[in-house]
């Protein structure tokens, strides 16, 4: 959603995440953190492969500044504005925030189609087809090489290939996430169980479950949503990780009907009715689980690193408490993320000055956002282990950068870094997949006399349904 698809909607629901930048989809709202005024470009070369001529006049309004309420984030953004001004002094960065979070579907729906985008717009990954139907995104790809973006080789694949579209790309990331299992660990220790090891198969979450619930006091083993499209999201994740799919390769068909989407839903009825192992109160959404999480009253659910965040900055927890495996099954995880697409009808010198400016805050070990020594200095969280979309030296440098000024155990994250799932992209249509799914995960965890062959039944009707309007 903040990522892609579902975890906008959720980041919605929170007040402060990875990010914690705010947006603004109508140009007027914004704030400037660097002084306003006409845009003046020109003077530099129309050849996409030319570099940026310092001398070239350019402003760029971009979105997702942090707000002034976060101020160590304002502060750093705004160094680096003073930083990569010293290269090119005429780029003036036009910076824009609002209270809000940094992406809001309607407002982000409204901004495409009235054509108020910023030049440089952040989006999640799977927008990109929104916004290529609203013509608002240029093909950047004869801007972007190993000359304007040295890390260019070092990105993962996955990342860049889903801000493509016909083999044109379209946006350059800014963070990325991966599902896995995140885990209580003072309730591990407690229930006699290695937080150090956390289960790697659905047979181990079970019975991991089941002695972490024999502790009492209210205490769940394990929590899923089944609600505000989140059950959807979860069932994809843990289908993914049996190996399993939601769609058809060819996008048209629904694809959980089957043993794997039945073993989903089963092993979650099984927990919840058999063992008792995941708590009475159901029906629960984005939130929900990190709070009973976070006051020690639930050993295990499945998320992404960045919550461990909300829940130190938001909930008032501690960030030794928590520890991630890789996502039950191992043979895929749901992966999504963030990035900045630069407006449709931007001259050549605008989008030179995009990705230059987009290369230096956010795709440079060391520099702009994976500056840790900075984070740490200003007491902001290092040590999680995304946002990590390098691979090759570019990660091996940012991994020992991370390491080396981590404010956290990095330890407790060992088993999720050192077991990589490979990503898996939402599917098309995710929000209103994820919302039919609900109804199949709640049933589940609310009846325990619901017919799960009938619950798929049902749910592959309509997805096929919603598939076939495309």
């Amino acid at each position: 959603m903040r990522s892609a698809g579902f975890r906008r909607t959720r980041r919605a629901s929170a007040a402060a995440v990875v990010t914690a930048l705010a947006l603004t989809a109508l140009a007027s709202c914004g704030t400037s953190s660097s002084g306003g005024g006409e845009d003046n470009s020109g003077g530099g070369s129309s050849d996409p492969s030319a570099p940026l001529d310092p001398k070239t006049k350019v402003t760029l309004t971009i979105d997702c500044m942090p707000p002034a309420a976060k101020a160590a984030e304002r502060r750093e953004w705004n160094e680096d504005v003073k930083t990569f001004n010293k290269k090119y002094p005429n780029v003036k960065i036009d910076g824009r925030s609002t209270p809000g979070q940094c992406l809001e579907p309607p407002r982000f729906t409204a901004m495409l189609k009235g054509k108020s985008q910023p030049d440089v717009f952040y989006a999640y990954f799977t927008d990109l087809q929104q916004v290529l139907d609203n013509d608002g995104a240029e093909d950047i790809s004869a801007y972007v090489d190993d000359t304007s973006v040295p890390a260019l080789k070092d990105i993962q694949p996955q990342v860049l290939d889903v801000a493509r579209k016909d083999g044109k790309l379209y946006a350059l990331p800014t963070s990325n996430y991966t599902m896995g299992l995140m885990i209580n660990r003072k309730l591990f220790t407690q229930a006699g169980l290695d937080p150090d090891t956390p289960p790697a198969t659905w047979d181990e979450v079970r019975a991991a479950a089941r002695k972490i619930a024999a502790l009492g006091k209210g205490i769940a083993g394990f929590g899923e949503y089944s609600a505000g499209n989140n059950g959807g999201w979860h069932f994809t994740a843990t289908q993914y990780g049996l190996g399993g799919d939601v769609v058809d390769a060819s996008g048209k068909k629904a694809a959980f009907n089957d043993a794997k989407g039945k073993q989903v839903l089963q092993q979650l009825h099984d927990m919840r009715w058999e063992d008792d192992s995941m708590g009475q109160t159901q029906l629960l959404k984005w939130g929900d689980l990190q709070k009973q999480i976070a006051t020690d009253k639930l050993g295990m659910f499945l998320a992404a690193p960045d919550d461990i965040t909300y829940m130190v900055q938001q909930l008032g927890a501690e960030y030794a408490n928590f520890g991630m495996g890789p996502i039950p099954g191992g043979e895929a995880t749901l992966f999504g993320g963030n990035n900045y697409m630069i407006k449709k009808g931007s001259s050549p010198d605008k989008i030179k000055a995009a990705v230059a400016w987009l290369n230096f805050q956010n795709l440079t070990p060391k520099k702009g956002q994976f500056d840790w020594g900075r984070k740490k200095a200003d007491n902001l969280p290092v040590g999680l282990p995304q946002p990590n979309f390098f691979v090759g030296a570019s990660k091996t440098a940012d991994d020992a950068e991370r390491v080396a000024h981590a404010t956290m155990p990095v330890e407790n994250f060992k088993a999720f870094m050192d077991n990589p799932v490979q990503g898996k992209a939402e599917p098309p249509k995710a929000q209103e997949i994820y919302k039919i799914l609900d109804n199949a995960m709640s049933a589940v965890l609310t009846n325990e006399d619901a017919e799960i062959d009938k619950l798929l039944d049902t749910a592959e009707q309509q997805v096929d349904q919603v598939l076939a309007n495309q």
